[in-house]
């Protein structure tokens, strides 16, 4: 493959998981915070964060090894991201489309990394 084509591949996930992390972080900002949720909240914001953080850092390897554990990283991250969703999806709002949304975002990420995953 030639290089243009690859660096166009990985700028397009790094923008997608940064979207990714965004849309999670404007759902949250929507959602009524209470005891109960607010710890749930913080560990999605984190893991959201942390699916492009570690893609961009894959992006930067010093080794193929290196790249596979930070791709595995975030297939972890989106899998947790998907969990404090699925969790988060119980708080009664008026905001189950874009929980839905965020959910198969997730779900797609993880595919998109076990993808990668397992062509190495």
């Amino acid at each position: 493959m030639p290089n243009e084509q690859k660096n166009k591949r990985a700028f397009d996930l790094e923008h997608r998981t940064m979207k990714f992390a965004l849309d999670v972080r404007a759902l949250v900002q929507r959602l009524t915070k209470t005891l109960i949720s607010s710890d749930d909240i913080k560990q999605l914001l984190r893991s959201s964060g942390s699916v492009g953080a570690n893609y961009i850092e894959a992006n930067e390897a010093l080794s193929k090894k290196d790249f596979f554990m930070r791709i595995k990283i975030c297939r972890k991250e989106s899998k947790e991201s998907r969990y404090w969703l699925l969790l988060i999806q119980q708080i009664p709002e008026n905001l189950t489309a874009e929980k839905d949304k965020l959910i198969q975002e997730a779900t797609e990420l993880m595919k998109i990394f076990n993808a990668i995953i397992q062509k190495m």
